[in-house]
């Protein structure tokens, strides 16, 4: 039998931040997350969109939602959520590394880095960095990063990262993306090394129906996208179905660190959440590591 969201176990007494809680694939794992009894901390860019999640969540869950204003695209708004996250509760069970951007022409974050990476990679690096020390002492806690099928389409341009010599949107995006795989191994690999039993996973969607395409299409302006996209709509899953392999990596009993999680049918375009193929680049070591202290120099920067 398929696994589904009715198999998450019973989660009273477990805090969950879920980053861009606000649609798609975040707002279904905030609702299915606190169906099944967490205190959810919806981590939302505007306090506005976080409101109106919460609306529309109440009432039909058995936990507690919490509004979390967080920026993944400005370093000083990721440092006051996470500092936030530390007065306000004792423990962090879940952390979902879920927002992100897509496909987008340059532009720059607060920071001055590309959004793409910065949103989807930097934010959730230095917010996980930042949170480790909660979520280490919260036993059995798990932090699942959210990537794509694209991170097999990707390169880590040590020498461009921020694309200022050549810039295309879509390889941006599944940098970003690899980034975010890399990301989930190495954070694995160290809290294996440190004996922590904190656990990281990757899990990826497949091709779900979000918000993100058409905001891709909307600020490209390409019309031709726009009717590739509805030529693939029959394939798309919901945006609910989309969201079980995040379910599956932060829930389910049978997981180990350092795996992906992805839909296991139509080469991991659709269906049940079951194992994913890793790329490359992810397994490789020294990339990762490479990746990382170069994150840390990019969050530390001033």
């Amino acid at each position: 039998m398929a696994w589904s969201a009715a198999a998450i176990p019973d989660q009273h007494g477990r805090v969950a931040l879920v980053t861009g809680a606000a649609s798609g694939l975040g707002l279904e794992t905030a609702r299915a997350l606190a169906r099944a009894g967490a205190t959810v901390l919806l981590a939302c860019r505007t306090a506005e969109r976080a409101e109106a999640a919460r609306r529309q969540l109440d009432g039909e869950v058995g936990g507690s939602l919490e509004i979390l204003p967080l920026d993944l695209a400005d370093l000083a708004s990721v440092t006051a959520a996470a500092a936030e996250v530390g007065r306000r509760w004792a423990r962090l069970d879940l952390l979902i590394n879920n927002a992100g951007v897509m496909a987008l022409p340059r532009q720059l974050s607060a920071d001055g880095y590309e959004l793409q990476f910065a949103t989807n990679h930097l934010g959730h690096f230095a917010l996980s960095r930042a949170l480790l020390p909660l979520l280490r002492d919260t036993p059995g806690s798990r932090v699942v990063t959210v990537t794509s099928g694209a991170h097999h389409f990707g390169r880590i341009a040590f020498d461009d990262l921020q694309g200022e010599r050549r810039y295309d949107r879509w390889q941006a995006y599944a940098q970003s993306k690899l980034a975010n795989t890399m990301f989930a191994l190495e954070l694995q690999q160290r809290l294996r090394d440190s004996g922590s039993d904190t656990l990281s996973l990757a899990a990826h969607p497949g091709i779900a129906r979000t918000e993100l395409q058409p905001r891709s299409v909307a600020a490209s302006g390409k019309r031709l996208e726009a009717f590739a996209y509805r030529l693939m709509d029959p394939l798309f899953q919901s945006a609910a179905d989309g969201a079980l392999p995040q379910l599956y990596a932060a829930t389910a009993a049978d997981v180990s660190g350092g795996e992906l999680i992805a839909p296991g049918s139509m080469a991991e375009m659709r269906g049940a959440p079951g194992r994913g193929r890793l790329p490359a680049a992810a397994v490789n070591r020294q990339e990762r590591a490479r990746l990382w202290e170069v994150s840390e120099q990019l969050i530390q920067r001033p």
